[in-house]
């Protein structure tokens, strides 16, 4: 009885917190003011939050009692595409003193803010207190740029910079051993060497470079300024002050953010209504009884079930239902991920492949489809990135590191084993790889990186030897990527939509956004139990504690196709 009344109390108390947040959380959406849209609206758009591919629920923290949510690159995209035949809206207006985006992903932005120009005739104006690279290349879209007389901007360049541990686990004494295939797979880099390689240098200046050469492009042809001044203006760094951008052409006008408002006014011809684009965006109520289903891939490509990264199950599943569903005529892939299993590539991609056999199949690149993240586009149609999207990276690695040494000698633990075979505790993560272990996993990497060349000529129509020529491991620019044949065209989420309509030969359908969200009282009790998951009931020993980060980064198991990073502005 004592054991029951105690369950009873804990199941009172778990269920009066839940209902406590959840009262919380309607307390918070009522007190969300309600933005009217008349004549004479002015949509803003700040991109200061983190920006996904999709808007999701909004997830709950209940260490600060907040609702925590990110922006949508989808809603946002469509929603410029709705305010162009919205009479009420008038212009845009981008704050863009903050920006929380992936390169590709202010590409797709701009691209539909020419179109939206292009399309209605609106007007598109820009401020920041200081511009960013980023920043500024989104802003020379705009009619008009406007800088604080305190701000500048930031014009010098792309650069990326990689954290090496090999001399830290020399010191440790971890060894890494390490299988790969591809001279450019660098993903193994950081564990093996002090220094970036030749290989790895001359890929990142390739990638990097094309990437740097658009953005120049973009900025030349939207200020009239030469590439030469701006390449210029960057080695020198010359845009210390505000005066310095006004003076070179680089904006339009030095304005206070009260002074830009009452600027709007001369724009609106009258006082404007201006209005978050988060708020404006409404999904259309309009049903058809054709679908183009939209599905996100976004993370890491893992194996298993659930709902954060690429799980195989879950966009698996997904898949297969909209193959059956007959209502569906076409699918978009929408490819975010840098890779990772191997296994779970192939798995998807059959699955994307079997789905193409039945219906057509365009894919949609993101910041980043690389490694696995290309290996899982290859069964489309068509392939569709931005000029910014970081793709290819056609290899394969496996990385099993040795803590033997370490556990002995810092922490004096040691390992014994009672094996009925000679490799029965293969792999070991205690002891280093015999030579025959040592030849099987080369074997395996060489077998899964022949399979995955294979598929690339095959779905791409190239010679095994062009496909090893460019792949090897090496990331490319979308720009090269399209020069290379690894994509089709240039172009984000909305051009790939329509292409999936041309090529099902619809003109009126309706979008379904796939995996389904979970359920919002789902994500509050996994919010609950992460909160008590990371309440760590003792700390780890100092040594442990100081590289439990560079541990987690070595255990990586199976054989992997993965970019280690993505193109990050400072």
């Amino acid at each position: 009885m004592k054991t029951f009344l105690k369950m009873l109390l804990a199941s009172i108390l778990g269920f009066g917190l839940i209902l406590t947040v959840l009262i919380f959380i309607v307390l918070s959406a009522l007190k969300q003011p309600v933005e009217v849209i008349g004549k004479n609206s002015i949509l803003k758009i700040s991109l200061a939050r983190e920006l996904d591919d999709r808007a999701g629920l909004p997830k709950i923290s209940l260490t600060g009692m907040k609702i925590e949510s990110k922006s949508g690159l989808n809603n946002l995209l469509f929603a410029l595409e709705q305010a162009k035949y919205d009479e009420r809206i008038r212009g845009i207006y981008l704050e863009l003193s903050q920006i929380s985006a992936g390169i590709a992903s202010v590409e797709e932005i701009r691209e539909a803010l020419v179109s939206f120009k292009r399309e209605s005739g609106k007007y598109v104006l820009a401020y920041a207190e200081t511009y960013s690279q980023k920043a500024y290349y989104l802003a020379t879209v705009a009619d008009r740029i406007y800088l604080n007389p305190f701000g500048s901007i930031q014009i010098k360049g792309l650069s990326v910079e990689m954290m090496l541990y090999k001399k830290l686990l020399d010191k440790l004494g971890v060894d890494v051993q390490i299988i790969r295939h591809g001279k450019f797979k660098s993903a193994v880099e950081p564990f093996m060497l002090d220094r970036i390689s030749d290989e790895n240098r001359e890929q990142i200046m390739g990638y990097v470079g094309s990437i740097w050469l658009h953005v120049l492009q973009t900025i030349s042809q939207a200020r009239e300024i030469d590439i030469d001044e701006l390449n210029k203006i960057a080695d020198n760094l010359e845009l210390a002050f505000a005066g310095d951008a006004l003076e070179k052409k680089l904006v339009d006008k030095l304005m206070y953010e009260d002074e830009v408002l009452s600027e709007l006014q001369k724009y609106a011809l009258t006082t404007p209504n201006i209005i978050d684009i988060e708020t404006y965006y409404t999904p259309s109520d309009r049903t058809s009884d054709s679908h183009i289903a939209v599905v996100y891939a976004s993370g890491d490509i893992m194996t298993g079930d659930g709902d954060s990264d690429i799980m195989t199950a879950n966009i698996m599943r997904t898949l297969a239902k909209v193959r059956s569903d007959s209502s569906v005529k076409a699918v978009v892939f929408r490819v975010n991920s840098p890779g990772g299993s191997a296994d779970a590539s192939e798995f998807i991609a059959r699955e994307l492949e079997l789905t193409r056999q039945k219906k057509p199949v365009v894919v949609s690149m993101g910041n980043v489809a690389a490694s696995g993240g290309y290996w899982i586009s290859l069964p489309a149609n068509a392939i569709f990135a931005n000029r910014t999207t970081l793709t290819g990276s056609i290899g394969v690695f496996g990385m099993i590191p040795n803590f033997g040494k370490v556990a002995e000698e810092k922490l004096g633990i040691t390992f014994d084993a009672i094996i009925t075979n000679k490799h029965a505790d293969f792999p070991s993560v205690v002891r280093p790889l015999t030579a025959v272990e040592q030849d099987y996993l080369q074997k395996s990497v060489d077998n899964i990186y022949f399979k995955f060349a294979q598929k690339v000529a095959g779905f791409r129509k190239m010679s095994e030897l062009r496909v090893d020529s460019i792949a090897q491991g090496r990331v490319w620019s979308g720009v090269d990527a399209l020069n290379i044949g690894l994509i089709d065209y240039f172009g984000g989420l909305t051009t790939a939509i329509e292409e999936a309509a041309r090529l099902a030969q619809i003109d009126d359908y309706t979008l379904l956004e796939l995996p389904r969200e979970p359920d919002p009282i789902d994500l509050l009790l996994k919010s609950f139990e992460a909160k008590i998951s990371t309440t760590r009931t003792s700390e780890l020993a100092g040594f442990v504690k100081q590289y439990e980060q560079i541990v987690n980064r070595l255990k990586n198991y199976g054989i992997l196709a993965k970019l280690p990073y993505e193109l990050i502005e400072r």
